[in-house]
């Protein structure tokens, strides 16, 4: 579709990491997929992370996606997030989010109030909270793709380490489950069947009660524009627990849906932005 003369489309700074290397995923086959579709509609340029911050004011819009963990550049991106709230930028997705685009303790706060996530502390004096388990898992508070993740056979924090790291009991689980929304509406889901291979995934058919337990977090989460992603975990008693409110740049696995699932995601996104520039 090219614009009319005299005409103006709207122009989107789209931030992706093309380069970077994901364990089972083509970060970079997505956004260049995206991006191809979403200029049917929008002036498309891309940017590495590092250079969002340098480059917005040029543009009507900032999509953020496959950018990589931010703790690869958190200088740069605390510098994005700065310049784009200083300047009304419009970004997607909306920086007002409360899981993971905040850090980690949306965990530690959804396990005190009793939500279904696996059940989470970060101060020693909570430890003893945690349900006796089998092993357990440390990890950063701000970390991503298991950087810094260790797993011990008692609870325990390192020296000094309160408030800034997780401890989680190990779950054993049946399988992982993910759903994806655009705003409040869902698009799909997605499983690994098997445990050890995360992200050899396949259609799901969710329920009306798995759709009434991804809901209560997209619900919980104050994400005004973008796109999220539910992971969860079944136990062997057949419950679903949280492990993951992915709200900053979740991979969608586009590769593994169906095409028509395919298209109605793009659909839905191209005209969320064009919600998010209205």
């Amino acid at each position: 579709m090219i614009a009319e003369a005299g005409t103006r489309r709207p122009s989107v700074l789209f931030v992706t990491d093309l380069a970077y290397e994901a364990r089972g995923r083509r970060y970079c086959d997505e956004d260049i997929f995206l991006t191809s579709r979403l200029r049917e509609d929008f002036d498309i340029a891309l940017c590495h992370p590092r250079d969002a911050a340098a480059l917005l004011d040029g543009f009507d819009a900032v999509v953020v996606r496959n950018s990589g963990p931010v703790l690869h550049y958190q200088e740069a991106y605390d510098a994005f997030r700065s310049r784009a709230r200083a300047a009304g930028t419009r970004v997607y997705n909306s920086l007002d989010g409360r899981g993971d685009m905040a850090g980690k303790q949306y965990l530690v706060d959804l396990s005190r109030a009793g939500f279904p996530v696996i059940p989470t502390v970060d101060r020693a004096a909570d430890l003893g909270l945690l349900p006796r388990s089998a092993g357990y898992v440390v990890k950063p508070k701000l970390g991503a793709d298991s950087v810094g993740l260790r797993f011990t056979e008692e609870p325990e924090l390192p020296d000094g380490a309160d408030g800034t790291f997780l401890v989680q009991p190990r779950i054993d689980f049946r399988y992982e489950v993910s759903f994806y929304f655009v705003g409040q509406d869902f698009r799909y889901a997605l499983y690994a069947p098997h445990p050890d291979r995360r992200w050899v995934l396949e259609p799901y058919a969710a329920s009306d009660a798995d759709l009434a337990f991804a809901h209560r977090f997209v619900e919980w989460n104050t994400l005004s524009h973008g796109i999220q992603r539910v992971d969860a975990c079944r136990t062997p008693e057949g419950d679903l627990l949280l492990v993951e409110l992915e709200d900053l740049n979740p991979y969608l696995s586009l590769d593994r849906v169906p095409e028509d699932v395919r298209e109605g995601f793009v659909t839905r996104m191209a005209g969320s932005l064009r919600e998010l520039l209205a």
